[in-house]
């Protein structure tokens, strides 16, 4: 890769930049100018959710850049108290009218399981995985896929599907490379995305990342992007700053050695400790 704009295939024939521009916990009020912002740095790759409350503010900022829909990547997610065959149909259907648009290039499956509102997730996940191929089938969506689900929860979808999930959104950054599940998706032809790319702020409190910045000549959110990028996982780095909304897309005129890479693979900065099968939020 060697510009934001380059794709990534995927299996359903469609392509997927490979750099997004993520928008969890960005409010509304901030969402359609960091929008605009990211697409006029050179995104082309926008990612929402129901559960982040911004489809709206996405949309309008997709409206107000100027640039073609039909070159904008646009993901969205399922949340979960949707989950089940119809209650899917129409959620899609009210993302839909949110984000101004009659279809998305990708939809997420948000979480696989969620005690709050059922026990039966390998149930529901399948029903879920139903209407996500009948939507990919009449158009609406470009291509499926999963958000935080580990192989198991995986498995279960393989399982109950004629058509198998193209991505997998997990949450990657340095000390977290979740090697396993990265693993199983490659195995099973789909593409990784990454989300938390910075760690939430905790990669920025490390001695080894600032020891790294004066080799490289790079901001410490730039070697986790590229580190993300080099592993072959999309990353989505977040901002509402114009000046790091287009720092973080210049991160290909540099590569990470070898040992660097290993160095960022075992750092330990912790984790979200949102856990899939236990999310407490």
């Amino acid at each position: 890769m060697n510009h934001i704009q380059d794709r990534i295939p995927l299996a359903s024939g469609t392509a997927i930049p490979c750099v997004g521009f993520g928008t969890w916990k960005t409010p509304p009020a901030e969402t359609t100018a960091s929008v605009v912002n990211a697409i006029a740095a050179g995104y082309r790759h926008i990612d929402t959710a129901t559960a982040y409350g911004n489809e709206a503010a996405v949309g309008q900022g997709i409206k107000q850049s100027g640039v073609p829909r039909s070159d904008i990547f646009l993901t969205t997610k399922l949340w979960n108290p949707d989950q089940g065959y119809q209650q899917t149909l129409s959620a899609c259907d009210k993302s839909l009218a949110a984000l101004q648009t009659d279809y998305v290039d990708l939809y997420l499956i948000h979480w696989p399981h969620d005690r709050k509102y059922f026990d039966n997730w390998q149930e529901r996940n399948a029903e879920t995985w139903r209407a996500f191929e009948e939507l990919y089938r009449a158009g609406k969506v470009r291509a499926i896929g999963l958000s935080n689900f580990r192989p198991h929860h995986i498995e279960n979808i393989l399982q109950n599907s004629t058509i198998a999930p193209m991505v997998d959104q997990i949450e990657f950054h340095p000390g977290m490379a979740q090697q396993e599940t990265l693993a199983f998706c490659r195995a099973h032809g789909m593409a990784v995305e990454g989300w938390s790319p910075l760690g939430s702020g905790r990669v920025f409190k490390l001695e080894e990342m600032h020891r790294l910045t004066e080799k490289y000549g790079k901001s410490v959110a730039q070697l986790c992007l590229r580190w993300a990028v080099q592993h072959g996982v999309i990353p989505l780095p977040k901002s509402v700053t114009p000046s790091r909304i287009a720092e973080n897309a210049q991160i290909f005129d540099f590569v990470l050695d070898e040992a660097d890479m290993t160095l960022l693979d075992t750092l330990d900065c912790g984790w979200s400790g949102l856990d899939p099968d236990n999310l407490v939020y």
